[in-house]
């Protein structure tokens, strides 16, 4: 759920930092024209390059993506302690949970990220996961993408394809956490020379972890992303986030979601995002999200989608509903 993954995926809408996110507007793309055009971005959910790191307050002051790996590391020892919740998308972090053997999932979304000398957006955007093999998913993302700079033309069409597959190695039990890989390909079938994509097919590399307990759920991560396309860096990137049910119907949480310098310009970024879903059924849900940057680049972003459940049969789905005391636990993605 993935703004599912980057404060930077050319082309996907990523759920910030997923492909499910707009927060690709960080992303810049030098023109044949010498001119550099940020690509319009979860997952994402997920949502790339569109990595964030999350810069956390330390003695008043915003710290650095080091210091924020060190204060995740410590949120995530002081996280564990069990019910499975809703992960991933609408926000930029992602959840190490897989969608269930024989299980689809399904999403349609829109994204939206404003920064400072353009804007960017993604409508429709497409997700599709499918539960492959037991604790394994294959991830599918297809944008449409439109970028408009403050000072030139409108461009809009098929954005970069992103495409993974998430492995949970170690199931949550009543004191540990679940942990997964979710490595991914941004696929290089945006035009870069219109703002749509990266031009050259990049990778990101995260490691995510995941406690719930009660109506609480925190789950967060970090990684690498890979990219060699002209103007562009490798960076790291880092991302936690706290969610709580409120009754039977809404989900709410925040993140703090970071990355370091993603471009030869550009500059580390950190953002505050805020949101949540409502559930209609328990394979139906409304997925919303809104955040700001508060260190680096300037973004505002934001996240609207549905999303699907589908496989097995109703009997079954309800059961796992009923176990999870109403929950809705459809994190298993």
């Amino acid at each position: 759920m993935n703004l599912k993954e980057g404060l930077c995926r050319p082309g996907v809408p990523a759920a910030l930092g997923d492909v499910r996110y707009v927060l690709s507007g960080t992303c810049k793309v030098l023109r044949r024209d010498g001119s550099i055009r940020h690509p319009g971005d979860k997952y994402g959910y997920r949502r790339h390059p569109v990595s964030a790191d999350p810069d956390l307050t330390q003695h008043g002051r915003l710290t650095t993506p080091d210091s924020a790996m060190r204060i995740l590391a410590v949120i995530s020892v002081l996280a564990l302690s069990s019910s499975p919740a809703l992960a991933g998308p609408p926000f930029m972090t992602d959840d190490p949970a897989p969608v269930d053997y024989k299980h689809s999932e399904f999403y349609i979304f829109s994204t939206y990220d404003k920064a400072k000398d353009e804007k960017g957006t993604a409508l429709p955007v497409f997700e599709y996961n499918y539960g492959v093999m037991p604790d394994t998913q294959l991830h599918i993302v297809i944008p449409y993408a439109q970028s408009a700079p403050n000072n030139g033309p409108i461009e809009s069409g098929i954005g970069d394809v992103e495409i993974g597959v998430k492995y949970r190695f170690i199931q949550e039990t009543d004191t540990l956490p679940q942990i997964g890989v979710f490595p991914m390909a941004e696929l290089a079938t945006g035009d870069s020379d219109k703002g749509l994509g990266n031009g050259k097919t990049w990778w990101r590399l995260p490691v995510w972890i995941q406690k719930s307990w009660g109506e609480w759920t925190t789950y967060g991560g970090a990684g690498y992303v890979i990219n060699h396309a002209e103007g562009q860096k490798n960076y790291s990137f880092a991302g936690w986030l706290l969610q709580k049910d409120i009754g039977e119907k809404w989900t709410l949480g925040g993140e703090v979601f970071a990355r370091g310098k993603d471009a030869v310009d550009g500059q580390a970024t950190t953002l505050l995002n805020f949101g949540g879903f409502y559930k209609f059924t328990p394979d139906f849900n409304l997925l919303f999200s809104a955040g700001h940057s508060v260190r680096g680049e300037s973004h505002a972003v934001a996240y609207l989608g549905l999303w699907w459940a589908f496989g097995g049969d109703g009997n079954e789905r309800q059961s796992k509903a009923n176990a999870a005391q109403n929950q809705w636990a459809l994190s298993q993605r």
